[in-house]
C-alpha cells in the first residue's frame, strides 16, 4: 500500500510511521532525507537544490516532486510506501496528485493525526532524553511516560533536553505552517479528503492523537 502521512510536530507521527514501516514492511520516505541523499549523491536534481539551499532559498516544486517521484520508483518502494513531509501547502498537495497520476502511480491511503496546536506544542517541550538510552520515554507533559522527578522513569539515568525542543518561537513557526488551514499543510490534507470523498479511490484515515502511542496504534491498524 501507498501512504502519504499528515501530522503536526509533536503528534508522533514518526513513531507511528516507523512501526508501519516495520509492520507491513513498506518504504518511509521522509522528504528532507530526499534532499540530502540527492545532494550528497550528486545528482542533477541535488545539484539544483543545493543551490537553492546555499542561498537560503526554497527549493521549488519544480525540483522537488521529480526527486520523490525518482525515490519511490526505487526498488525498497515495490511493496508499497509511506510519504512523511510532504506536501506542506494545497499547491504542492495539487502538483504532486497530478504527478502521481501522471507517473501512474497509486495513493491509496492517505493518514492524518489530529492533535490540538497547544498540546502538541507541550508534547516536543515536554520530551526529555535519557543519557543513557534515547529511546526511553520520558515527558513532563503526559503522565504515563512523567519521569521520576529529573531522573529518566525507565532507567533511573540523567536526562537532558534537545535545544529546538525549546525553542518555543522555532515551533510555532512550524506549527503557524502545518495548522494553516487556507494555504498551509491542513490545507493540503483537506485537498485529499475532497479527492477521496469524490473520486473513491483513496481511503482517508483520521486518527486521535492524544492517546498513547499503543493506542494510536492499535486504532491505525484497525482502520487499516
Amino acid at each position: 500500500m501507498n501512504i502519504l502521512f499528515f501530522g503536526p510536530n509533536g503528534s508522533g507521527k514518526g513513531t507511528q510511521g516507523a512501526i508501519l514501516k516495520d509492520k507491513y514492511s513498506i518504504a518511509h520516505v521522509e522528504s528532507g532525507a530526499i534532499f540530502r541523499d540527492n545532494i550528497a549523491g550528486g545528482t542533477e536534481l541535488g545539484a539544483k537544490a543545493k543551490a537553492y539551499i546555499d542561498k537560503g532559498d526554497l527549493v521549488p516544486d519544480e525540483i522537488t516532486i521529480p526527486m520523490i517521484l525518482d525515490r519511490l520508483k526505487q526498488d525498497d518502494c515495490e511493496k508499497g510506501w509511506l510519504l512523511d513531509g510532504f506536501p506542506r501547502n494545497r499547491n504542492q498537495a495539487v502538483k504532486l496528485d497530478e504527478a502521481l497520476k501522471a507517473e501512474g502511480i497509486t495513493l491509496d491511503i492517505v493518514i492524518e493525526i489530529l492533535l490540538d496546536k497547544e498540546i502538541a506544542k507541550n508534547r516536543i517541550m515536554g520530551r526529555r532524553l535519557c543519557v543513557n538510552d534515547n529511546n526511553h520515554p520520558n515527558n513532563i507533559f503526559i503522565d504515563v511516560i512523567k519521569p521520576d522527578g529529573d531522573k529518566c522513569r525507565v532507567c533511573g539515568g540523567e536526562l537532558k533536553t534537545r535545544a529546538d525542543d525549546q525553542d518555543e518561537d522555532a515551533i510555532s513557526k512550524r506549527h503557524s505552517i502545518y495548522y494553516d488551514a487556507t494555504e498551509g499543510t491542513l490545507a493540503s490534507t483537506y485537498y485529499f479528503k475532497d479527492l477521496a470523498d469524490r473520486e473513491g479511490k483513496i481511503k482517508y484515515i483520521e486518527l486521535n492523537g492524544e492517546p498513547s502511542v499503543k493506542d494510536v496504534t492499535e486504532e491505525l491498524v484497525s482502520k487499516l
